[in-house]
C-alpha cells in the first residue's frame, strides 16, 4: 500500500496558480540573476584587465592576462561556486532552507563590492584581492544553486511545477543581458567622455587613466539586485516539506501554508502517527538510497558535467572566439575601452537572440513535452550546431553573420535545453531530507565541468600563432570537436534521467512506497 500523502503537502501540489507563486519565483530568481550577472561579467572586463595592468608598450599588441592569471580570475568564482554548492546543499537540509538563504546572499553583496577594490595599485595586488573576493563570491552563488531549486520545487504545485523552477533559472538569462548591457551603458559613457587613440596609433595613450573605474563599476553593479531581494527573502517561511517532513512539525508546515495559500489546512493527527510520506530515514550512502536513486544521481551528475564543459566555454570565451573569426576588429586597431565596448555588444546580440529566448521556451513547454524530452533534444542539437560551426570551420571566417547564428543557436538549444532541466530534474527526483545536497552534488559536478572548460578550452582553443604567453594548443576548429563529444556524451547520460512532470516530489522520489516495496518504474 503507498503510504499516506499529508494534508498540507496535497494541498500544496493541487493549488490553483497564484500570486505567491510568482513572489516566490522573483525572490528566488533574483539571485539566479545576480549569479549569472557575477559569474559572466568577468569575461566583459578580462581583456581590459590586461591592457591596464599588463602591457608591455615595446610590443606591437596590447597586454593579456598572462595564462595562469587568466586561468585563475576567470575559475576562481567557479572553484568557490563547487565549495558553495556542496556546503550549503548539506546545510539546506541539516538546517533548513530558509535558515541558509539570506547567508548566501549578504555574501554575494559584499563580495560583489569587495571585488572592485583592491589593495594597491599593482597587478599582484589587484588581482590577488579580485581572485579573493571572487571565490567568496562564488562560494555564496554557490549556495544559491541548491536552495532556489528546492525552495521553488517544495512550494509548487504538480501540475505546473516544472515551468516555476525553471522561471527561475530563467532568470539566469537576464543575468548574463543585463551584464552585457551594463558593461555596454558603462564603457559607451567612458568612451563618449574620454576620447583616446587606438593602440596602434598611440601604445600610451590607447588606455587612459579613467579606464580602471569601468571594471569596477561593471563587477559592483552587480550587487544591487541582491541588496534589493533580502528583505523579501527574510520574510519567506521555511517551506511545508522541510517543516513536516524533516523537522516533522507538521503543525507548523500546516499553519505556515494557512497564511500563503490564505485558506485554513487541518492536518488529520491520526495520519500523522501512521506511516506517512517521509517516513524513512536511511541516508545518502545506504544501500537503499543506491538502490532507489543511485542511478539518478549518476544521470544527473554526468549530465551536469557534460553539458558546463561546453556552456561555460562558450560563453566565458565569446570574446576570443569572436575575435579569432573577425567578428570583433584585431585588439591594436582599438582603445582600451572601445574593446570593452564592441566585446559587450557582440555578448548582448547573442544573450537578446539565443540566451534568453532558450530560457522562456524551457518555460513554456517544459509541462507540456516533459524534461527528458526536452534535455535529450537539446544535447541532441547542441552537438548538431557545435558540428556544423567545426565541419566548415575555414567558411565561417569568411562569413560572420552565418558564424554568430549558428553560435546562437547552440545557445538557445542549451537553454532550450539541458541548461535548464539539469537544474530542474535534482530538485525533484530525490527525497525531501536529501533533496538539498543531492541538487548541491548535482550543481558541483556541473562546476567541475566548467572547470575542465574554463581551463582546458583557454589552453586548448590556442592556434597557430599562439596567443602571447600561450602554447599552442589543439586550435579552436578542434576545440569545437571536443565540446560536441562532451555534448554527445550528455545526450547518451539523459537516457537515465527519470520524467517528472505532472507527478508529486514524493511520487516522483518514491517517498511514499515501504522500503520492500516493488518498484514498478525506474
Amino acid at each position: 500500500m503507498p503510504r499516506a500523502q499529508l494534508t498540507v503537502l496535497d494541498k500544496l501540489d493541487k493549488a490553483k496558480t497564484q500570486g505567491y507563486h510568482f513572489l516566490a519565483i522573483v525572490i528566488a530568481g533574483m539571485g539566479f540573476f545576480t549569479d549569472a550577472y557575477d559569474l559572466f561579467s568577468i569575461s566583459l572586463v578580462s581583456k581590459l584587465l590586461g591592457r591596464l595592468y599588463y602591457t608591455d608598450l615595446t610590443y606591437k599588441n596590447p597586454g593579456t592576462l598572462p595564462p595562469n592569471v587568466s586561468a585563475a580570475v576567470t575559475g576562481v568564482a567557479l572553484c568557490g561556486t563547487l565549495a558553495g554548492q556542496l556546503f550549503f546543499g548539506w546545510l539546506g537540509d541539516r538546517l533548513g532552507r530558509k535558515s541558509v538563504y539570506g547567508f548566501t546572499l549578504i555574501l554575494m553583496v559584499i563580495c560583489s563590492l569587495a571585488s572592485g577594490l583592491s589593495f594597491g595599485h599593482q597587478p599582484k595586488g589587484v588581482i590577488a584581492t579580485l581572485c579573493f573576493f571572487r571565490f567568496w563570491l562564488g562560494f555564496g552563488v554557490g549556495g544559491d544553486y541548491p536552495l532556489s531549486a528546492t525552495i521553488m520545487s517544495e512550494y509548487a504545485n504538480k501540475k505546473t511545477r516544472g515551468s516555476f523552477i525553471a522561471a527561475v533559472f530563467a532568470m539566469q538569462g537576464f543575468g548574463i543581458l543585463f551584464a552585457a548591457l551594463v558593461s555596454l551603458l558603462v564603457s559607451a559613457a567612458f568612451k563618449a567622455r574620454y576620447k583616446a587613440p587606438s593602440y596602434k596609433e598611440d601604445r600610451a595613450g590607447s588606455t587612459v587613466p579613467e579606464a580602471d573605474y569601468v571594471w569596477r563599476i561593471i563587477l559592483m553593479f552587480g550587487s544591487i539586485p541582491a541588496a534589493l531581494t533580502y528583505y523579501w527573502r527574510m520574510r519567506m517561511p521555511e517551506t511545508a516539506r522541510y517543516t513536516a517532513l524533516i523537522a516533522r512539525n507538521t503543525k507548523q508546515a500546516a499553519s505556515d501554508m494557512s497564511k500563503v495559500l490564505q485558506e485554513e489546512i487541518v492536518e488529520d493527527l491520526h495520519k500523522i502517527e501512521t506511516d506517512v510520506v517521509g517516513a524513512d530515514q536511511w541516508g545518502l550512502f545506504s544501500p537503499q538510497f543506491a538502490k532507489r536513486h543511485g542511478l539518478h544521481l549518476l544521470a544527473t551528475t554526468s549530465t551536469w558535467f557534460f553539458l558546463d564543459i561546453a556552456f561555460y566555454s562558450q560563453n566565458l570565451f565569446q570574446k576570443d572566439i569572436f575575435s579569432k573569426v573577425g567578428w570583433i576588429p584585431p585588439a591594436a586597431t582599438m582603445n582600451a575601452i572601445e574593446e570593452v565596448f564592441r566585446i559587450s555588444r557582440a555578448q548582448t546580440y547573442i544573450a537578446l537572440c539565443g540566451t534568453v529566448p532558450g530560457y522562456w521556451f524551457t518555460v513554456a513547454f517544459i509541462d507540456i513535452i516533459g524534461r527528458f524530452w526536452i534535455q535529450l533534444m537539446g544535447f541532441f542539437f547542441m552537438t548538431v550546431f557545435m558540428l556544423a560551426l567545426a565541419v566548415p570551420y575555414h567558411h565561417w571566417t569568411n562569413n560572420h553573420t552565418g558564424f554568430v547564428v549558428m553560435y546562437g543557436l547552440t545557445f538557445f538549444f542549451a537553454n532550450f535545453g539541458p541548461n535548464s532541466t539539469t537544474f530542474i530534474v535534482p530538485a525533484e527526483v530525490f527525497p525531501a531530507r536529501l533533496r538539498s545536497t543531492c541538487h548541491g552534488i548535482s550543481a558541483a559536478c556541473g562546476k567541475a565541468g566548467a572547470i575542465v572548460g574554463a581551463f582546458g578550452f583557454l589552453y586548448a582553443a590556442q592556434g597557430s600563432p599562439p596567443d602571447r604567453g600561450y602554447k599552442k594548443g589543439i586550435g579552436l576548429r578542434n576545440s569545437l570537436f571536443v565540446l560536441a563529444v562532451s555534448n554527445f556524451l550528455g545526450m547518451f547520460m539523459s537516457l537515465f534521467v527519470p520524467e517528472a512532470k505532472g507527478k508529486s516530489l514524493e511520487e516522483v522520489a518514491k517517498e511514499n512506497m515501504e522500503d520492500g516495496e516493488e518498484e514498478t518504474r525506474v
